[in-house]
């Protein structure tokens, strides 16, 4: 995601206190666990030209991207509500509410110039240390200039506005006028091979690939109803196709996939396994069949999804579906 400096557009209070001789510290700022209900996206643009490289030099991220995009799995858990918090003690300068939660890929860029960043927050944290919180859910922001602010305190909720593509919020970090990477404390552009030491207060690993959503889906799944988490509950029927879906990030070439299903008595009713072609950064594949001659038997079938690379397992998940 790409975003512009909404702060300073906006109504903005005096700046914070006087500058600190301390480096600071960055709390995790979203009320999720990293790999399990949300997933680092993208990165922040380490390359100094026009090609994008994270300071893994690894391929996830955009070229110019200044932020570390923080995702949901779907709009599923965006509706529900996942809270958005300080990194850590401040004051806010800068705050937008009110832009629709729509991807931009269904509005255009063209209605989100000068909003790229959408609703969201930003914080002066004395010392020249700024923080930016972009892409909040419509009428969550909590916070208003001038608000001193604790880390963890709610900001608002994870949203999808903005020049956003999926529910997220893109954090990013400011030292005077230059932008920075958490993971490095270096300035953008700085190259990936440049060492560095983290700005979190606590480890945040690297994870190059995992899981984002996987179910089932009577026939070819609609990309889209799977992110709006319309799947969640879905019942097979005896006569309609088997299929087993699944959506990652961070997919390598030469990475081995595979999709089984399992029949109520345990026994395989499909498999297919592929060695993939290209790397991505975002990935959807899909793998079943048609009902055997007189449906599918009633019960409970279990599909799994697994990625391998280099001798090892990457990703290994499990879905259930009940055919009655």
């Amino acid at each position: 995601m790409r975003c512009g400096l909404f702060g300073l557009v906006l109504l903005v209070a005096p700046a914070a206190a006087p500058a600190q001789d301390t480096e600071p510290r960055f709390a995790w700022p979203v009320a999720c666990t990293l790999s399990r209900d949300c997933f680092i996206q993208n990165y922040v643009d380490t390359d100094p030209g026009p090609r994008f490289a994270n300071f893994r030099c690894d391929s996830l991220g955009y070229d110019g991207d200044n932020g570390t995009d923080i995702r949901l799995r779907d709009l599923a858990a965006m509706r529900r509500g996942v809270s958005v918090l300080a990194a850590a003690d401040g004051v806010v300068i800068g705050v937008r509410d009110g832009e629709p939660d729509i991807s931009v890929e269904q509005r255009g860029i063209d209605a989100v110039i000068g909003r790229e960043a959408g609703n969201g927050v930003m914080i002066d944290h004395g010392g020249g240390w700024q923080t930016r919180y972009a892409h909040l859910r419509r009428g969550s922001v909590r916070v208003k200039p001038g608000d001193s602010v604790r880390a963890g305190q709610l900001l608002g909720l994870t949203g999808l506005s903005g020049r956003a593509e999926f529910p997220a919020v893109e954090f990013s970090i400011r030292k005077g006028e230059t932008w920075v990477d958490p993971f490095t404390a270096l300035p953008i552009g700085s190259g990936c091979r440049t060492a560095g030491h983290s700005l979190w207060a606590a480890n945040v690993p690297y994870i190059q690939t995992d899981l984002l959503i996987a179910g089932f889906a009577a026939g070819r799944p609609d990309w889209e109803a799977a992110r709006r988490g319309d799947y969640i509950d879905t019942r097979g029927a005896r006569g309609e196709p088997l299929v087993l879906w699944a959506e990652s990030f961070g997919v390598q070439t030469g990475d081995i996939q595979a999709f089984i299903i399992t029949g109520p008595d345990g026994k395989p009713v499909h498999q297919e396994r592929t060695a993939l072609s290209a790397a991505k950064d975002l990935w959807s594949a899909f793998s079943g069949r048609r009902p055997p001659a007189g449906g599918w038997a009633p019960g409970l079938y279990t599909g799994r999804y697994r990625l391998e690379r280099g001798g090892g397992v990457v990703i290994d998940a499990e879905r259930r579906m009940e055919i009655p």
